[in-house]
């Protein structure tokens, strides 16, 4: 049977600490959580390998680097409220529950958040509420956040996500497709958004989230 523990180890050795994660809730919490609750059966042997894994049909749980990167981006503490953007399986779900206070993730495949949902209920997340919905339009009910963190890689970040934040609050996602797709903060003050890029991240996409086409005479 597969040492998993050893396994998340390795993990955090080789994929993480290696590339410039030297956050110590971060990497705590990427020790703490295991990654082999959140992938299908199948696909256990395969939890801890670096790339992205196919957790329903379109919908990937993200390799574990970049994810780190961009958690360690977004700086979060014990008195953040958060927003997930793409619950999927629940993984990055599960590290925000240990880094932020609470956890708003919010998912447009019922049955992936009701798995989610029940998985992390099981691992004693108790700060985390999973709601189905339609992600590009985030979760006004239990707005504002201190951070939105988009869970995969979308086309352009929607209005009404950033309509969400906190004043001072911070958005933290992947724009664009591919090796060309960036890893950007985009804060909120005073009504006025502004954003930075950081690094490159080709992550899988979020469904939901392209640009609408305009029409050209």
């Amino acid at each position: 049977m597969m040492d998993f523990e050893a396994a998340r180890t390795k993990m955090v050795e080789n994929q993480v600490r290696t590339t410039d994660v030297t956050s110590h809730s971060v990497l705590r919490a990427f020790y703490a959580v295991p990654r082999e609750a959140f992938v299908p059966e199948k696909a256990k042997s395969l939890a801890y390998i670096d790339t992205d894994i196919e957790v329903a049909p379109g919908r990937y749980l993200m390799e574990a680097s970049p994810l780190a990167k961009l958690l360690q981006l977004a700086v979060i503490t014990k008195d953040d409220a958060v927003l997930e953007v793409g619950t999927g399986s629940g993984y990055a779900t599960a590290i925000l529950s240990d880094l932020a206070g609470s956890v708003v993730s919010v998912e447009a495949d019922g049955a992936l958040a009701a798995q989610a949902g029940e998985k992390l209920s099981s691992l004693g997340c108790g700060n985390v509420t999973v709601v189905t919905a339609e992600m590009e339009k985030g979760y006004a009910a239990k707005a504002p956040y201190d951070l939105i963190f988009v869970n995969g890689a979308v086309e352009e970040v929607p209005a009404a996500l950033l309509e969400q934040l906190r004043d001072g609050g911070r958005l933290v996602a992947v724009v664009g497709y591919g090796n060309a797709a960036k890893a950007k903060v985009l804060v909120r003050e005073q009504g006025v958004v502004s954003e930075s890029d950081y690094f490159n991240a080709s992550v899988k996409p979020l469904p939901g989230f392209r640009k609408a086409k305009e029409f050209v005479f």
